[in-house]
């Protein structure tokens, strides 16, 4: 578990790297990013602690990312709730003679302070802009 900051910041680093393998990512994160702001106080919450726990875990339990191939179709899924928007690439393959679709690459993002005062329509447009 980090003790401070400069520990959290290297975990995150760290985690950054990995990022399009993580579904969620910067929700997940978001707890910990934060508590890494020049004002903040260390102080580990249940918050941080689960967000902190969850990333880990998803080091060890991400899902099977496909290789890209151009020849097969595309997929793109995507989601948005109050503070990220996240997109999930998909492909769709033949195993068994059934098709299988799996992703290839996830990202995610958090909302703006701008952009959260943005319509329904707007935000689903902006969201969509993004993940292509």
């Amino acid at each position: 578990m980090p003790q401070n900051k400069k520990e959290i910041q290297s975990f995150l680093g760290f985690a950054g790297y990995y990022r399009q393998h993580i579904k969620d990512f910067s929700s997940i994160e978001r707890p910990l990013y934060k508590l890494c702001d020049k004002d903040t106080v260390f102080e580990m919450t249940v918050d941080r602690v689960k967000s902190f726990e969850s990333l880990r875990q998803a080091f060890t339990t991400a899902p099977f990312l496909r290789i890209l191939d151009f020849k097969l179709p595309f997929k793109l899924h995507i989601a948005a709730s109050g503070d990220g928007l996240g997109a999930a690439l998909h492909q769709v393959w033949i195993m068994n003679d059934k098709p299988v679709e799996g992703p290839i690459c996830f990202i995610s993002r958090q909302i703006k302070p701008t952009e959260a005062r943005y319509g329904a329509s707007q935000m689903e447009f902006l969201f969509l802009v993004w993940a292509i």
